[in-house]
C-alpha cells in the first residue's frame, strides 16, 4: 500500500515480484519519517546509497518501501558518527565493513 501522510494517496500496488502487501512510500513520506529533507534523499539516490523500488509512468513519482526507510536510518546513524558518504557508499555496496 502507498501511505501518504497528507492523506492524498491510498493506492494498493501489486508488484509482480512481491506476493504480499508492503508499505510503499512517496519521497515526501520518507522525508517526514526519517527527518531528512527531500533534497537530501534525492542526493542519496543520486549517490546510489538508496534505491527506489518502482516509478510511476504516469506521474513519474518514485516509490519506496520499508527497506529504504531502514537504509536511511542506517545512513543517519553512520553520519552521526561522522562517517563520510564515500565510506557509507562502500558499506552499502558491500566493499567495506562498518
Amino acid at each position: 500500500m502507498i501511505y501518504s501522510l497528507h492523506g492524498e494517496c491510498y493506492i494498493t500496488l501489486y508488484l509482480e515480484s512481491i506476493m504480499d502487501e508492503k508499505n510503499i512510500y512517496l519521497i515526501k513520506d520518507l522525508s517526514r519519517l526519517s527527518g531528512l529533507s527531500v533534497y537530501t534523499i534525492k542526493y542519496y539516490l543520486k549517490l546510489g546509497l538508496v534505491k527506489e523500488i518502482s516509478r510511476s509512468q504516469e506521474t513519474n513519482f518514485r516509490y519506496f518501501d520499508d527497506s529504504t526507510l531502514e537504509a536511511l536510518q542506517r545512513i543517519i546513524a553512520l553520519r552521526r558518527e561522522k562517517v563520510p558518504l564515500k565510506k557509507i557508499h562502500d558499506i552499502v555496496i558491500g566493499v567495506a565493513e562498518v
